[in-house]
């Protein structure tokens, strides 16, 4: 089993917290609207995909402008209506890919909205993997580029279920309805692809700058920890700067500085973590806050910007610990 990310200062899920918030549309509340991350049992044959019918989009028709779709007419097709509105030129979505994307869902034959994150300011980073997310994204997504607007209509068997959502008023007999706007499209071997900065410090770490998907090297250096957080560029990206409010998409690489044992990684996990800058340690959250997407960063957390003297269970890190990570931020959510 893949072990838990450390960085999590309290506990959640973090597929649920990508869609969590308050909607002020018509949308149900996030305690009671299903993300698409939360999946039905799959069949054991995928979908047969079919051009149609789809409602009409009435308004918000550009890519990401938050959309109106029109309510369902006649008979949703019993298979998985997919259409793409608008063809993107980025990479393409691959299966076990973390989708950035925005989206709106309703309910075929009422138009209900029952969720979108468009209202929230804040996108979804989810893993179109099985038991992930719902079957209809993971088949109606793949092969899709960044870019594009996607709608699909997804009937029971691809989507909740026949137990459907009681809470946010979806029967299992309900076809559903979703527009989803591709930002972008990260795997496990994604990387940070800014300009390198020299590091000049030599009491500071040295951390490598491949951008080939493996690990880059952490070398601590004997001097003694620094007593404030450090961060520092060492890939300088061109995105958009990281308030200390947003959720990020993250590859990362923790050591002790004591010794330079590694305690933690995405890439050994082999999973790219997203999380909000507020649910994480203090020196992740101000160490990040201010840095470009795009960028790889260094940051030395002295023990009361960390753990201090309760590290997790099992993690290998003594009490009081400096501890050491290189960082790359792949995306804003």
């Amino acid at each position: 089993m893949r072990r838990r990310s450390l960085l999590i200062a309290v506990p959640a899920g973090l597929a649920t917290l990508a869609a969590c918030g308050d909607d002020k549309s018509d949308s149900s509340k996030a305690s009671d609207s299903p993300s698409p991350s939360e999946s039905a049992p799959s069949p054991a044959a995928p979908p047969k995909i079919v051009d149609g019918p789809l409602p009409a989009v009435t308004a918000g028709t550009k890519f990401d402008e938050k959309p109106t779709v029109a309510k369902g007419s006649g008979e949703p097709s019993k298979q998985l209506a997919v259409k793409t509105l608008i063809a993107g030129s980025g990479k393409a979505v691959a299966e076990n890919d973390f989708v950035v994307a925005n989206y709106l869902g309703q309910v075929w034959n009422t138009g209900k909205v029952f969720d979108n994150s468009y209202d929230r300011e804040s996108r979804l980073a989810i893993q179109l993997t099985q038991g992930r997310i719902i079957d209809g994204w993971r088949y109606a997504l793949a092969g899709k580029k960044a870019g594009s607007r996607v709608e699909m209509a997804v009937p029971p068997t691809w989507g909740y279920g026949s137990q459907g959502n009681p809470q946010a008023g979806i029967k299992g007999t309900d076809t559903l309805v979703f527009v989803v706007d591709v930002q972008d499209t990260f795997n496990a071997t994604s990387s940070a692809k800014g300009e390198e900065v020299a590091q000049e410090d030599a009491d500071l770490p040295k951390v490598g700058t491949n951008t080939d998907g493996k690990a880059p090297s952490i070398e601590v250096p004997k001097a003694p920890a620094p007593k404030k957080l450090v961060a520092e560029y060492v890939l300088e990206g061109d995105g958009e700067k990281v308030a200390a409010d947003d959720s990020v998409l993250v590859q990362y690489k923790g050591v002790v500085w004591d010794g330079g044992k590694e305690f933690d990684s995405s890439y050994a996990n082999k999973q790219l973590v997203s999380f909000s800058l507020q649910q994480v340690v203090k020196g992740w959250a101000q160490g990040l806050t201010g840095k470009k997407v795009g960028s790889r960063v260094l940051i030395v957390i002295p023990p009361k910007l960390g753990y201090g003297d309760s590290p997790p269970q099992g993690s290998g890190i003594k009490k009081d610990s400096t501890l050491v990570f290189s960082v790359d931020i792949l995306a804003k959510l």
